[in-house]
């Protein structure tokens, strides 16, 4: 274990390379991604009981137009649909940890994130006959779905930037160092 002080004083537990910086952005990217796709799908469910809305069949749209997937049965059809509503969620997260890599966190990178995730939706679903264009759909339903895209954002975010902070190790190291300087 390398220890070595920093321009601040503080204490790092290891030296920072690309590749391991690349790594561990994806790696914290998928975690805030599977944590911002749990909070979706709970919002979802909370929305959908309220306004009575269906699930949607997008995520089976899209892999029929794009991979000929067709599923056989109802039951198939649900199932594949949320096997890709989270893939296609923890994914994403992955653009979460590389605009960590950019050095941009809280409220700036949440707003890129929403932006890039937000922006593919409102792109690629009627691409893919998945969905109307934006300009064809309801204001209550261009405001449901920015409220999804914005609960899986706003989680992304949060969690990405709490895995990112440092190690509770690195903490305390930095904190007696702090003390010792005092």
């Amino acid at each position: 274990m390398l220890i070595q002080g920093n321009k601040k004083g503080n204490m790092k537990l290891h030296e920072d390379n690309t590749l391991g910086s690349l790594g561990s952005a994806i790696g914290k990217g998928l975690l805030a991604g599977i944590a911002a796709t749990a909070v979706m799908t709970l919002s979802q469910m909370i929305e959908m009981k309220i306004t009575k809305r269906q699930a949607s069949d997008a995520p089976v749209k899209v892999a029929e137009n794009t991979a000929g997937v067709k599923p056989a049965t109802p039951q198939d059809k649900n199932q594949l649909s949320q096997e890709l509503h989270w893939s296609y969620g923890t994914t994403w997260g992955v653009a979460r940890g590389l605009i960590g890599l950019t050095g941009l966190k809280g409220l700036p990178a949440t707003l890129l994130h929403f932006g890039a995730v937000w922006g593919t939706a409102i792109i690629m679903l009627p691409k893919h006959n998945a969905a109307k264009p934006i300009n064809q759909q309801e204001p209550k339903d261009i405001a449901i779905d920015v409220l999804h895209h914005s609960v899986y954002a706003i989680t992304a975010g949060l969690v990405y930037d709490a895995l990112d902070a440092g190690s509770k190790n690195e903490r305390k190291l930095n904190k007696i160092a702090g003390m010792l300087k005092a």
